[in-house]
């Protein structure tokens, strides 16, 4: 069940540790000159004229090599250096702001979106007032790390089934993300929802071929243009046909997640391997039929730069053809 970002192999650390340290001493490289003392350093912006842009989570890279801690500059070029378009930063709970700004100024690699996985544990459909409380207070240093970094969203897990009836917990954590919603709008960071395997707004024992149509009655009664959907194409293809999943979410699928799935053997697998039975050549179809323009981003095992182009190729060969 895909609950956290995937481990980094101590093979692929190893791999990883000369390079990266390597790139630690020296410091990353920008892709603008030095500014001029006194000035302000050129904004980051992602590449010009790509319709999908692709991206990996920031927990994919390596965080230390070889026993020391990466700076967040060094983790986010590894990821340039494998030909990614961005960094999705799925640990923002470990950064201020203002770090976050640093380290994609010093890297020159643009950051689209935040995460804080401590929504597993901390949830807004909690009944725990003071738990839904730490909840809203995650969401909204995700916000702010996101705007600081020069992103356009934050990714939120928005609860979990076992908490109550699905009426009750789909109205606290309404409330909830009501309150967060002028922070959203006035650091112009919409907040997405994931469709994760927590049992909430599809049938979770129930074999396919289910719809979004829950998913979508959830994110139109905020009435809202800060909530939106950041679809996982990966986790639901178990449960239903991507295609008919885009072609439903239409302009509120804002994003992306990308990952194999294989039906046959009910298991994450690489993205197109063999045993990769997602119906990507589908799925091209559909994000074409709804003009979908934006991120996607890889949430598999990671590694070193091997592993990661060899998963930003993959990530072509899904989306690109």
């Amino acid at each position: 069940m895909p609950v956290s970002s995937p481990l980094v192999s101590r093979r692929h650390l190893l791999a990883a540790a000369p390079a990266a340290l390597a790139l630690a001493s020296r410091g990353a490289v920008a892709v603008a000159a030095e500014p001029a003392a006194g000035s302000a350093p050129a904004p980051v912006a992602p590449p010009v004229g790509k319709r999908i842009l692709l991206s990996c989570k920031l927990g994919m890279i390596p965080g230390e090599a070889a026993g020391q801690k990466l700076p967040l500059a060094a983790r986010l070029t590894l990821a340039k250096d494998a030909g990614f378009d961005g960094v999705d930063l799925d640990q923002a709970s470990l950064y201020t702001p203002a770090e976050a700004r640093a380290a994609v100024a010093e890297s020159g690699v643009f950051v689209h979106n935040a995460i804080n996985h401590a929504h597993w544990q901390q949830r807004l459909t909690s009944a725990d007032a003071a738990e839904r409380a730490t909840a809203v207070a995650n969401l909204e240093h995700c916000l702010r790390v996101a705007h600081a970094a020069g992103g356009s969203g934050v990714l939120i897990v928005v609860g979990q089934g076992g908490d109550g009836p699905a009426a009750e917990i789909e109205e606290r954590c309404r409330v909830e993300l009501k309150k967060v919603l002028p922070l959203a709008a006035s650091l112009g960071q919409p907040i997405l929802v994931e469709n994760v395997w927590n049992r909430m707004m599809y049938d979770h024992d129930a074999p396919p071929e289910q719809g979004p149509e829950r998913f979508i009655a959830f994110v139109d009664s905020f009435k809202s243009p800060w909530i939106g959907m950041y679809y996982d194409v990966g986790n639901h293809w178990k449960y239903g046909q991507p295609k008919e999943w885009i072609r439903t979410f239409g302009h509120r699928c804002v994003k992306l997640d990308i990952k194999g799935f294989s039906r046959k053997k009910n298991a994450f697998v690489d993205i197109t391997s063999a045993d990769d039975d997602v119906p990507w050549g589908e799925v091209r179809e559909a994000l074409a039929e709804i003009g979908f323009s934006g991120w996607a981003t890889a949430e598999v095992g990671g590694g070193d730069v091997a592993r990661l182009t060899t998963v930003r190729k993959q990530m072509e060969q899904a989306l690109y053809g």
